[in-house]
């Protein structure tokens, strides 16, 4: 085997392994299914770590010539630009990664790292403070606690600031809003209008305890968050549209 295209091989298969360890963590972790359609990240996301794992070799392969002076030199570079580049992608995504899945009068949203308002930061509780590197978690914004700021957020909010589920010192522990999610829960069948009843069938037949669902709110698709127990409890998130 020429040495050009073992070394080319060797970098290829340790780009690959640390690509597939950032896909895992990226869609498995960040973005569970199907929130990584919700935010729109995948076609983003593939498409730098494939750049990023074919363009290592190819440069490794181009200067790689046993017994040069500077191979070292040279290697060593691409790989520090590589990971660089890597570490980038890693980053942005995960300023975009949801970081709470917030119940919000009659829906929930989808708050990225990114939107979180850090203003007032030290009066949310602490569990809220930062946002987990684990996944989302599920909390309820509580309106009341700004009740004589309501219209000062709405203003925020239509200029592009931060709406009330991007605010943590509002969050609260989701099992205090199960009355509110309960009134404001569509039926199943609605979902029907918008989706199809073949569709509809198809995906609740993995939910028969399902008892209604919620609108999730999100940066590039809405989708359902699927409720249970008299539709008090969070079963899970549907790729489904809430309305046409």
């Amino acid at each position: 085997m020429p040495a050009r295209f073992k070394a080319f091989s060797v970098h290829f298969l340790i780009s690959l392994l640390l690509a597939f360890a950032s896909l895992l963590w990226v869609f498995k972790v960040w973005y569970p299914a199907p929130l990584h359609n919700a935010l729109a990240v995948t076609h983003i996301f593939i498409l730098l770590v494939a750049v990023d794992v074919t363009l290592g070799p190819i440069l490794t392969a181009i200067v790689y010539k046993p017994g040069k002076a500077t191979l070292a030199f040279d290697l060593t570079v691409i790989a520090v630009l590589q990971l660089v580049a890597l570490t980038y992608g890693l980053w942005a995504v995960s300023e975009g990664r949801p970081a709470w899945l917030v119940f919000n009068v009659d829906r929930f949203d989808v708050v990225q790292v990114k939107d979180i308002d850090l203003r007032h930061q030290d009066l949310a509780a602490r569990e809220y403070q930062t946002p987990s590197w684990f996944g989302p978690r599920w909390v309820g914004a509580d309106r009341s606690a700004v009740s004589g700021q309501g219209d000062e957020i709405i203003f925020e909010a239509i200029l592009g600031g931060p709406d009330i589920a991007q605010r943590p010192f509002l969050y609260r522990p989701l099992g205090e809003f199960s009355q509110a999610m309960r009134r404001r829960a569509q039926p199943i069948e609605r979902l029907e209008q918008f989706n199809g009843e073949d569709k509809v069938a198809t995906i609740m037949a993995e939910w028969p305890f399902a008892s209604g669902w919620l609108p999730l709110m999100a940066s590039a698709r809405p989708m359902v968050v699927l409720l249970g127990e008299d539709n008090t409890k969070v079963l899970s998130v549907l790729p489904l549209k809430p309305w046409e």
